[in-house]
């Protein structure tokens, strides 16, 4: 209440965060980081190191369960692999690897862009990006998007309890089960919801003034500190080991 009082509004903002906190444009020079260390990893050891990395990072941000089921699931995913590279032989081995092989490319962006989606607010986005003078065709798909992967994810829960309501099970069972209903219950439904999603996504955006050419204002303080600056270094730094040993086993 003081902070509202005396006009601080800074620190209002800074006592709401929970676990660690990142700049938008931290986040950002993340994501580009571990797209390059995914596409330049020289083995399967520094694509989980990789992963364990981003898992650390989301503890600190406060995602652990996110973190802890994501690590298990994709050490059961790399022991699949050394197995089928031990075991299987001839084409059956060379599909099994071109797909996995895809898989751990796309695991550690997608697992780091989970943390980064659930832990930035639109309006702090929106802020931050006005400070880099970042284009607006960019800035607004981009907040859009923030927005609505979560209202996607509630439609989806709201979805399963209608299907349980016709007892049509929406798993992989049920699909292989009932197709044809299965696929007309998850489908219809979601397009219609994402449409009016889009369309109240829209409308709302305006209306608070997303295409106001003037500069926006946040309660969180948006800038860079030392938590920023060493996210930033153990990533590029982890980039730069990469392309030292990839260098060093091609040549």
């Amino acid at each position: 209440m003081s902070a509202v009082l005396s006009g601080d509004y800074s620190t209002l903002g800074n006592t709401a965060r929970k676990g660690l906190w990142l700049d938008p444009r931290t986040k950002l020079f993340l994501i580009l980081m571990c797209v390059l260390s995914s596409m330049f990893a020289p083995s399967l050891e520094y694509q989980f190191t990789l992963v364990l990395l981003i898992a650390v990072l989301g503890v600190l941000c406060g995602k652990w369960k996110y973190s802890v089921k994501a690590v298990c699931f994709y050490a059961v995913i790399c022991v699949l692999t050394v197995w089928i590279m031990a075991v299987l032989t001839g084409t059956l081995r060379t599909m099994f690897i071109a797909f996995l092989g895809l898989f751990h490319k796309v695991y550690a962006c997608g697992m780091l862009a989970g943390i980064v989606l659930s832990t930035t607010k639109v309006s702090e986005f929106l802020s931050a990006m006005n400070r880099i003078y970042a284009p607006k065709k960019f800035v607004i798909t981009f907040a859009v998007m923030l927005r609505y992967i979560p209202t996607i994810r509630e439609d989806w829960h709201f979805i399963k309890d209608a299907m349980r309501m016709r007892d049509v099970s929406p798993s992989l069972g049920g699909f292989l089960s009932h197709p044809g209903m299965t696929v007309e219950c998850i489908y219809v439904p979601l397009l219609m919801m994402a449409s009016r999603a889009a369309d109240e996504l829209s409308i709302a955006s305006v209306t608070r003034g997303i295409e106001n050419p003037g500069p926006r204002t946040c309660l969180v303080q948006i800038k860079c500190g030392g938590a920023d600056f060493a996210a930033m270094g153990i990533a590029a730094a982890f980039f730069m080991i990469e392309l030292c040993m990839r260098g060093g086993a091609i040549g």
